[in-house]
């Protein structure tokens, strides 16, 4: 298109959040806002291997589209893994890293990737990233968990599809908890009822924090929850102290701090991230353990919450048969991938078009075993 210009910048700070929130559909993890405080807050940055190379579609000195991506040197924080990927190149003395990718640093969710309201200027995004690729030299691109309409534009673009797993709940029209709990079957309504009373008999009770209700005390609290998972795992949390509390003061609206407690003291806590008609669930800890806490924290408290509020879909986080059994269905992800290398490429295809036959399987044996009434 003669008119349109592509720009790469390293900062989004000279971008008009007005128009690049346009864009971005509603979705809080690629608004300007949310974006900007990952590189603000040191969270996502040339130190932490995130070097902003965010592309820019202009016509006419507007704002036409936009594509969060980030030049790195490693694969930490993505959910998506190409570590086997990594590991062919280096044994056949082929460098991988760098690499560009598409992603909201940390954060396994759907949605926007090629920001931008029409098909025709999604492949042209599409097909910018792939010549950033080549002018840059860099093995690959990836593109993880964009929406529906961006997976089109990938693909025509030359991008190769991968296909991954979550599980996510959809509101059915159900008028209470109650009545969500009476369309499963008997044996998870039962096993749910019991996790509940366990909960409730360890003397655990629930607020939902919203908005200005979240005080940085509650924030002190759900960090300290937050960073013991991670030191559970033997870990190191990606997000600091710092991001949350800014989070919290200048997105407000978009967080809702689900916090368990026992005689007023707080004992765990799961922080939601809600927009575009989606709760998502992101973070969560506890202090000590309880049988059936993490689920009814994480999940059931979340649920119930989309219920009473009219929000149609709560996204539980990556991975995880086990949610099945709380409610929460399988549904496909997706990715997509360029590679510099055509060896390498073919040998990925390959690999691909195997995998996405087993993951369809797996989504199958999956669907068989659904939690609700036949």
């Amino acid at each position: 298109m003669a008119d349109s210009s592509i720009e790469v910048v390293d900062t989004l700070e000279g971008v008009d959040p007005q128009a690049w929130d346009a864009l971005a559909g509603g979705n809080p993890f690629v608004g300007h806002a949310f974006l900007h405080l990952l590189h603000r807050s040191g969270c996502a940055s040339r130190k932490t291997g995130w070097l902003p190379q965010y592309l820019l579609l202009r016509r006419k000195g507007r704002l036409e589209g936009a594509m969060p991506l980030y030049l790195k040197g490693h694969s930490r924080g993505e959910y998506v893994f190409d570590h086997a990927w990594a590991e062919a190149f280096e044994r056949h003395g082929i460098e991988y890293y760098p690499k560009l990718l598409s992603a909201v640093p940390f954060t396994p969710v759907g949605g926007p990737r090629l920001l931008a309201a029409g098909h025709d200027d999604r492949v042209l995004l599409a097909q910018a990233a792939i010549e950033l690729a080549r002018r840059a030299g860099v093995s690959s691109l990836h593109v993880l968990f964009p929406q529906p309409a961006d997976v089109e534009a990938l693909r025509e673009a030359g991008c190769m599809l991968r296909e991954g797993v979550q599980f996510h709940w959809r509101d059915d029209g159900y008028a209470s908890f109650d009545d969500f709990l009476a369309s499963m079957s008997h044996d998870k309504r039962k096993k749910i009822r019991q996790d509940r009373r366990r909960v409730a008999e360890a003397g655990i009770a629930f607020r939902h924090l919203r908005g200005r209700q979240i005080e940085p005390a509650h924030i002190d609290f759900f960090y300290r929850c937050y960073a013991s998972t991670y030191a559970n795992h033997w870990s190191s949390p990606y997000l600091t102290q710092a991001f949350f509390h800014r989070l919290a003061a200048e997105l407000p609206d978009a967080l809702l701090l689900i916090l368990a407690e026992r005689h007023g003291e707080p004992v765990a806590s799961a922080l939601n991230v809600a927009g575009d008609g989606v709760l998502y669930g992101r973070y969560w800890g506890s202090m000590e353990f309880v049988s059936g806490l993490h689920f009814e924290t994480c999940y059931l408290q979340a649920i119930e919450y989309c219920i009473a509020h009219g929000i149609g879909c709560f996204e539980g986080g990556a991975q995880g048969e086990h949610k099945m059994s709380r409610g929460l269905l399988p549904t496909a992800t997706w990715s997509a991938h360029w590679i510099a290398d055509g060896r390498f490429a073919q040998a990925i295809a390959d690999f691909l078009e195997r995998e996405t036959r087993g993951v369809d399987r797996y989504l199958d044996e999956l669907e068989s075993h659904t939690p609700f009434k036949r």
